[in-house]
This record gives C-alpha cells, sequence and structure tokens, in this order.
C-alpha cells in the first residue's frame, strides 16, 4: 500500500511508524520536508490544490493529520480539504482524515460516531463543514474523532501535556482549564495512531466517523492522583480563572480560542468508541500503562 501522509507532528509521526511497521510506502509531506524514520519526505504546501494532486498520484490513502494553530482555522482549513478533494478525485485514493470531537458542541454523553452535530463555536464549525466538504465529494472518506490527546512528546499545548505533567511531578501545581474534578476523555496517541490505521484498511463503509477508544475517562484531579501515588510526589492541580481566559483572550488570539472551547472542560467530556472496537479491532492502551509511560518520559 502506498500512503501519504500530510503533517509530521506528534499524530502525523505516530501514525507514519505504524504504516512503516505494517509494510506501507509511506510518504510524508510538510512544508520544510520533515523527515521521519522509514518515510519518503517531500516538501509540500498542504493548501496547494496543484501541488496535493501531483503527491498523490498513485496513491492509495491520504492522511489528513496537520493541524494549524486555533487562530487561523477558519482561513486555513478550507483550502486543506478543497485541495485533498481534488487530490483524491485525480489520484482515486482513499482519504482518512484526523478529526476531533468538536462539531459535536454541547451533545449529551457520552458521544458515539452518531451523536448529532450541535456546535456553534467558533472552530467546531470549521471541522463540522470540513467533513462535510469531504463527505459530500464523493470521494471514499472516513474521519477518526480523538478527544484531548496524551502521549510521551505532548508539549505545552496539550491539556495533559508538559505544563500538566512536569508541575505534578516536581510536587508544584498544574494550572488547567475548567474544573479539573470533571471527567473527560484522554486519547492516547498510540492509539490515535492505530485507529487512523485501522480505518483505511476497514471493508464497509465510507463516509462515516470512527472515534478513538479512550485510555482513560479520569479527572485531571484524578490523574495527578494516579501520578502522586505511583512516584511519590505530592502535585496538584488546580482551575484557571474562566474570567482570567477571558480577559487574556481579548489580546491573546490564541487564548481567545482555548476560551471559545473551553466549555469541553468544565462539565464531562466523554466519547464512546465502541464501534471502533468491535468493528476495527482496536482498543484502547491500558489505562495505567499510558498515563506512567508519558510521566515517565517527563521525567528523563
Amino acid at each position: 500500500m502506498r500512503s501519504l501522509v500530510l503533517g509530521a507532528g506528534l499524530i502525523g509521526a505516530a501514525l507514519t511508524t505504524v504504516l512503516v511497521q505494517r509494510g506501507d510506502d509511506v510518504t510524508v509531506a510538510t512544508r520544510s520536508a520533515t523527515p521521519l524514520v522509514g518515510a519518503r519526505a517531500i516538501r509540500l504546501d498542504v493548501s496547494d490544490a496543484t501541488a496535493l494532486t501531483r503527491a498523490a498520484a498513485g496513491v492509495d490513502t491520504i492522511f489528513v493529520c496537520t493541524n494549524p494553530p486555533y487562530p487561523e482555522w477558519g482561513s486555513a482549513w478550507p483550502p486543506i480539504f478543497a485541495a485533498v478533494v481534488q487530490g483524491a478525485r485525480a489520484s482515486g485514493a482513499a482519504v482518512v482524515v484526523m478529526g476531533n470531537l468538536y462539531p459535536y458542541g454541547h451533545a449529551s454523553m457520552p458521544m458515539t460516531e452518531h451523536s448529532p452535530e450541535l456546535t456553534t463555536e467558533s472552530k467546531g464549525l470549521v471541522r463540522k463543514a470540513g467533513w462535510e466538504t469531504l463527505r459530500s465529494s464523493g470521494i471514499r472518506a472516513v474521519e477518526v474523532r480523538a478527544s484531548d490527546y496524551f502521549g510521551p512528546g505532548s508539549t505545552a499545548t496539550a491539556h495533559i501535556g508538559a505544563r500538566f505533567f512536569v508541575p505534578i511531578l516536581a510536587g508544584r501545581t498544574a494550572s488547567v482549564v475548567g474544573d479539573p474534578a470533571a471527567a473527560h476523555s484522554w486519547a492516547y496517541l498510540p492509539d490515535i495512531a492505530a485507529t487512523l490505521a485501522a480505518a483505511s484498511s476497514y471493508k464497509g463503509d465510507w463516509g462515516r466517523v470512527w472515534h478513538v477508544p479512550s485510555a482513560t475517562d479520569d479527572s485531571r484531579v484524578e490523574l495527578a492522583r494516579r501520578i502522586n501515588e505511583r512516584f511519590g510526589t505530592t502535585g496538584r492541580v488546580k482551575a484557571l480563572p474562566q474570567a482570567l481566559l477571558r480577559t487574556v483572550g481579548l489580546v491573546s488570539p490564541m487564548l481567545r480560542e482555548v476560551y471559545r472551547s473551553s466549555y469541553q472542560f468544565t462539565a464531562p467530556f466523554i466519547s464512546d468508541a465502541s464501534e471502533t472496537q468491535h468493528l476495527l479491532g482496536v482498543t484502547a492502551t491500558p489505562s495505567d500503562d499510558a498515563l506512567f509511560a508519558t510521566a515517565e518520559s517527563y521525567r528523563d
């Protein structure tokens, strides 16, 4: 199988490893031709439809793992989706796009692949429209949706990345968005990669959504407790005031977007992936294995 992976961030890199291990001929496309072990690297602006179409020639599957910064979603995503559609039509390739739970908005819990898309928030509307573009285009496409990710290498931008694990392991306080005691689904990076790969080889219907099985639905208070218990630390978690996020967001485009989607952390936000487990055969990494492997990566 020939695979074209758009993006070489944490998800694109993890997926590339899985695809190479299963024997795919993998090309990774980024603006800087980022090299990844076992794959061919090319330089590509993924919003350039002509260039993407050229790169997709002879490819079996296009994996969309790129992710523009929050403030750019409204302008950056539509041309990316348009370019992917053109490339897939010209090459006959299938498309597997990495998505998120934003389109569901304030949904009933747990969210399933069939939950209504109720979002009124700007980023959710962008991703909802992008999936509709792919789904209605006539190409073979699926979207893999995950809740917030974690895993070794997760940076400060992840809700349980460096700004969570480092303070907890140092016995300090991690400041987090929303209610730290609210249950929340967390997707482990290797499980995201496994779901993306499995979705590309499913023999059933295209034009559907898959959910990544969550390694844990624990609150951040509970995650901190488990880390402290395992590593003998005394870290704590506290909430960033919503009013502070809103005020700082007036001058910071990134924090403005964080505040707009902070509803995901002020109440339970739970994803159900029963269909993925049953039909794709993907199961979540055991919770302790995922959490403690991630914590260990910040102790090095």
